[in-house]
């Protein structure tokens, strides 16, 4: 049996293209034959093959509208919208550490992008009646690690509950929305991280990971998802196969929600 994705010819946007998750992802849809435009602060030497590339920060609102003109310019309208990029430069501490600069630069980066390129390029999906959008989350909305990750996770869980609301407005009308939430994935600010750890207690990179996975309560799987992972289960959502699938959540983190 064929397995198909039926995405060959369709226009995607994928915000934080060219790092972790995000180049994944833009790989995994340029395999399907799709064409694809990318977003980064600064664009790459060289740039992805094929792959159109838009200089800009979408932390934002100056940036989202670039963004959104950019792409409407190029082809006229949208297929596929996926909001990777995201992240946390907030520092340890607990709550007395977070400043209202900490806050806004949380949610600036970890929601906003995703609230102001859908409300510029969804008319456009909605005026040909089909499209999918894809919000990448995180379990940090479920499990926030209180010494350091408390506003990104609160800006996680706005953006899940912001992306259930828009699918309840927009699937009737053609428009599929979905959010993704992966647990820890072995990206390169993934790997920096567990070397860091490691030198500090003595041990190697394989004794840094398992001091982040602990940090976690345990990832049931023994390992970090792949970026390929995260990407493969979007680029599925985001294609004809998964054409009843709209409004819910996807977990891909190794087991390590403890609930179901």
């Amino acid at each position: 049996m064929s397995f198909d994705l039926q995405l060959a010819g369709r226009r995607a946007l994928v915000t934080g293209g060219t790092k972790g998750v995000g180049a994944a992802v833009v790989q995994g849809l340029r395999d399907a034959g799709v064409q694809v435009a990318t977003t980064a602060r600064a664009v790459p030497e060289p740039a992805p093959e094929g792959v159109h590339c838009i200089a800009a920060d979408l932390s934002t609102a100056e940036g989202a509208t670039e963004v959104a003109q950019a792409v409407l310019q190029r082809w006229g309208g949208l297929d596929i919208l996926v909001n990777v990029l995201g992240g946390s430069n907030a520092p340890g501490g607990g709550f007395a550490a977070l400043d209202d600069a900490q806050w806004f630069d949380a949610l600036n980066l970890n929601l906003m992008p995703a609230v102001r390129l859908d409300r510029a390029l969804l008319p456009a999906l909605l005026a040909q009646g089909s499209g999918v959008i894809v919000h990448v989350s995180s379990i940090q909305r479920m499990m926030p690690l209180p010494e350091s990750t408390t506003a990104y996770a609160a800006a996680k869980a706005a953006l899940s509950t912001y992306s259930k609301a828009l699918s309840k407005e927009v699937t009737p009308k053609g428009v599929r929305v979905l959010s993704v939430s992966p647990g820890w994935i072995e990206t390169e600010a993934a790997v920096a991280l567990a070397e860091r750890l490691a030198a500090q207690a003595g041990t190697d990179y394989e004794g840094g990971k398992q001091i982040i996975m602990q940090s976690l309560g345990g990832i049931p799987l023994g390992r970090p998802a792949r970026p390929q992972e995260v990407a493969d289960l979007i680029v599925f959502l985001a294609s004809p196969r998964a054409g009843s699938i709209s409004g819910s959540e996807h977990l891909i983190d190794g087991g390590t929600v403890p609930t179901i």
